[in-house]
């Protein structure tokens, strides 16, 4: 099933307003400017995989090949809409970092 151009460019700016405000929340929070940056491949392979998380433990390698399958498969639409949540991640860092640049102590 394709997916609207109206409802693609509204799930980006969702995605990318939701991992910018995490990750700004939880820069505050830890003081680590780059962390939703860091944690958001693991957060996308939860997104996209059907996998439980403890198989990749117990069998790595048909997990792994699995994901790469599935992510393979993505529809271009479904790689935008993770794309913009990247985005918002590392713009919640660049905001941190600038703000604490510009002498913001409580970031």
């Amino acid at each position: 099933m394709q997916m609207s151009l109206p409802v693609v460019l509204i799930s980006m700016l969702l995605f990318f307003v939701l991992f910018f405000g995490i990750g700004f929340l939880l820069n505050m929070l830890l003081r680590m400017t780059w962390i939703m940056a860091v944690c958001f491949p693991v957060i996308a392979v939860f997104i996209i995989d059907d996998v439980p998380w403890t198989q990749y433990l117990t069998e790595p390698s048909a997990s792994f090949s699995a994901l790469g399958r599935k992510i393979a498969s993505l529809a271009a639409a479904d790689l935008l809409i993770l794309a913009s949540g990247f985005a918002g991640a590392l713009c919640a860092g660049w905001t941190i970092r600038t703000l604490r640049a510009k002498g913001y102590q409580m970031f």
